[in-house]
């Protein structure tokens, strides 16, 4: 087939998924330019002094926690350039976000469907439909890119750093299509891309912190660390780009030749041959549910313990960059390296306890995708109860939060561990991460509520919600929001151990509130009418 010939329809394609998400993209971009605005503003008014410019700098430059979660340290003596300091990791992931939900629509879902086939009956190329979908979340990275630089100069920024910034973000957009587009080869299903995307995107991370932290170069193996390396308000690098440019040229090339060697509907990996006969293991609906959910659970138990083994060992990083450092000591709450450890350990658990919340919202709307495309009911035709059926997978995600909780603790303490030699930091870590749980609880509450009493917005609700929780945690003392509303995050409120003593009562009305809304959703599933392919 001649290369016309395999893109045939491309354009008409396009036009049609931009059509489609003539709604969802514009609030993509929306939010990145809201995320600039917001952390400008709040920049301006804390930072408004060299003093206060001079304490940020010297605070930030030596903890390894900041540089771990936001990147190299540079350009932190103007407003402009903490900005970019503060947000350069929330928009990449943004950004990856935004395109992986875009290629994977438009490819792997619609194949899925059923549509991909329809259209491919008429004038339509092999390729088109790769072409498109690409094309679509480029043209999304663009978009973000202006929004972003857009949010940043309307708010006071120069104008050449906020290009830059939003180059940098629409870059890494542009290098996660081309990643989303060859794993979409590669898997057999849409939720086997979202699981390879993001583990790529954990690597990305992974390797970009450790690079900044040790300074060793390990940062430029990352696509996340290419963006960054621009360096905007500072040295204001456009060079980097042209690496993210043919990091995405190579990629997509390698998409369209992977399109030849697999079959419509089909992985490049294809699935072994299903056993003649159930094991006794199936024959319960808690045996299904666990069947269904073990995969995913098994991705993010490996992928939180890597992460948790690795800022673990860069809690080493923060007594040596005091080191070198030592006039930052005196803005420690207790002037000890060890003080500022265990508040760079708690914020790391807290980080992590946030990805162990988005496995309990992602397992709990499990069920409701296998109510939506009628697996379901063939299973609740059978002698299995409504309350049982959806229990089991409730079951499931709570206990699975509960183990990558347990999980995250002791890869962190285990790494610590072996630091320093004291093998309390097994258990100290392990309570500390485990002391989440309630909250945890309580957001996968939600999901479970929206699934029971509200199931055609059960997922965009749930996800809203995370992502809600994600902001007061991550952003709420960035944005300077108010203390009642930062409080409003159920992560917030759990104590944040190990710098923090433990509190029962917060912990005990989190758990309490997770019961009912678990109740509401399983009384309301029970009710309602359910949902039939």
């Amino acid at each position: 087939m001649s290369a016309a010939r395999a893109g045939a329809g491309t354009g008409t394609l396009l036009r049609f998924a931009l059509r489609r998400d003539r709604v969802r993209l514009p609030v993509w971009a929306l939010l990145g330019a809201l995320l600039v605005a917001v952390q400008t503003s709040a920049s301006q008014s804390t930072y408004d002094t060299p003093e206060s410019l001079v304490t940020y700098r010297a605070t930030v430059g030596s903890n390894a926690a900041s540089i771990a979660l936001s990147g190299p340290p540079v350009g932190l003596d103007t407003v402009a350039g903490t900005v970019a300091f503060e947000m350069a990791t929330p928009l990449a992931l943004v950004a990856v976000l935004m395109v992986m939900f875009t290629v994977v629509r438009h490819t792997r879902a619609d194949e899925e469907a059923g549509r991909t086939e329809l259209v491919r009956s008429a004038r339509v190329g092999r390729h088109a439909p790769l072409f498109a979908a690409t094309g679509t979340a480029g043209a999304a990275s663009v978009a973000l890119g202006a929004a972003v630089t857009t949010g940043a100069v309307s708010t006071g920024l120069p104008a050449g750093g906020a290009v830059l910034l939003g180059a940098s973000v629409a870059g890494t957009g542009l290098v996660f299509t081309g990643v989303t587009a060859v794993l979409a080869q590669v898997s057999g299903g849409a939720r086997g891309v979202y699981g390879l995307v993001g583990a790529v995107l954990g690597l990305a991370v992974v390797l970009r912190a450790v690079g900044d932290v040790e300074g060793n170069g390990l940062s430029w193996a990352s696509p996340i660390g290419w963006a960054q390396a621009t360096h905007p308000w500072s040295d204001d690098r456009w060079w980097p780009l042209l690496v993210c440019l043919a990091a995405v040229g190579a990629l997509v090339l390698t998409a369209r030749q992977l399109v030849d060697h697999r079959d419509l509907g089909a992985g490049l990996v294809a699935p072994g041959p299903a056993r003649a006969t159930a094991p006794r293991s199936l024959r319960s609906p808690l045996g299904l549910a666990w069947r269904l959910h073990r995969g995913a659970l098994l991705g993010w138990a490996v992928g939180v313990s890597l992460l948790g083994a690795v800022y673990g060992l860069l809690a080493e990083s923060v007594e040596t960059l005091l080191a070198d450092n030592p006039e930052a000591a005196q803005f420690l709450p207790d002037g000890s390296p060890g003080g500022l450890v265990d508040a760079y350990l708690s914020v790391t658990v807290t980080v992590n306890a946030l990805l162990a919340t988005a496995y309990g919202v992602s397992a709990a709307i499990r069920a409701r995708t296998e109510e939506a495309a009628g697996r379901a009911e063939p299973v609740l035709a059978t002698a299995t109860g409504r309350m049982g059926w959806l229990g089991s997978h409730v079951l499931v995600a709570l206990a699975g939060t509960a183990l990558l909780l347990v999980l995250i603790g002791l890869a962190t303490g285990a790494a610590r561990a072996t630091a320093t030699g004291d093998a309390a930091e097994l258990s100290r870590l392990a309570g500390a991460a485990l002391g989440y749980a309630p909250a945890v609880w309580l957001v996968t509450g939600v999901a479970v509520a929206l699934a029971g009493v509200l199931p055609a917005a059960a997922t965009a609700a749930a996800w809203s919600a995370f992502g809600l929780v994600a902001v007061l945690t991550v952003f709420g003392d960035s944005f300077d929001l108010p203390a009642w509303l930062v409080e409003l995050s159920p992560l917030a409120r759990t104590p944040a151990m190990p710098t923090e003593p433990w509190s029962t009562p917060p912990v005990l009305v989190l758990a309490v509130v997770a019961a009912a809304l678990i109740t509401v959703g399983l009384v309301g599933f029970r009710r309602r009418d359910l949902t039939t392919a």
